[in-house]
């Protein structure tokens, strides 16, 4: 986990009572997001390798995070622990998009798409073109997740996440599936489904997916 204390609803990963099952917490500290997402500070590794390595010890049977943008630590991690670890989110898209016919292709709506680079794709096997779609600028819930505030307008978020989802799908009517790259949308997933029509994945339903849950 990030080190944060905007509020974590049910649907988000940090809500325990998003799952069907039994979840532990390590909090990464110091983690913020902006160091995270912004500053992509590989300083971080090395606390969030420890991190793996406590809950590997507690006997949970795979490990996630709780930002997208840790897909740049995806090798590092899984490399450092037994059990399975799926980063992000991201991960996701190259499957999705096998799956698909030719031509069409799977769009990330993120938190913050000036901050997710090709590296980030290219980490977890995702195509370097792959089209992606922030949250508007003036979005209260992006300065929610990136300043980390204490208030969250959970009608905001759920109108701001399907909104970018819907300038993803105008804007390339290739896409077929959606990828909500940010862990802090499950939440607002059926809003984008039945704004856009379309099949819509996250981090929680990866989890779920991988564990048979």
């Amino acid at each position: 986990m990030l080190d944060t204390r905007f509020p974590r609803v049910v649907g988000d990963i940090g809500h325990p009572g998003t799952f069907a099952f039994p979840v532990r917490y390590a909090t990464v500290r110091g983690a913020s997001p902006r160091r995270v997402v912004v500053e992509r500070d590989p300083r971080l590794v090395a606390p969030f390798v420890a991190a793996a390595r406590e809950l590997e010890d507690e006997g949970v049977a795979a490990i996630a995070t709780s930002c997208g943008f840790l897909a740049l630590f995806q090798r590092e991690l899984a490399a450092s622990v037994a059990v399975p670890v799926w980063t992000s989110s991201l991960l996701l898209v190259a499957e999705i998009e096998a799956t698909l016919a030719r031509g069409e292709r799977v769009g990330v709506v993120t938190a913050d798409e000036a901050s997710l680079s090709a590296d980030h794709l290219g980490a977890v096997g995702a195509r370097a073109d792959t089209p992606v779609e922030g949250l508007a600028p003036d979005s209260r819930f992006r300065a929610t997740v990136l300043d980390d505030r204490e208030a969250l307008d959970e009608d905001e978020a759920r109108a701001a996440t399907a909104a970018a989802a819907e300038r993803i799908v105008a804007r390339r009517p290739d896409v077929r599936a959606i990828v909500l790259e940010c862990t802090n949308m499950p939440p607002y997933a059926d809003a984008v489904r039945a704004a856009t029509a379309l099949p819509v994945h996250d981090i929680t339903t990866l989890i779920a997916a991988r564990l048979g849950a």
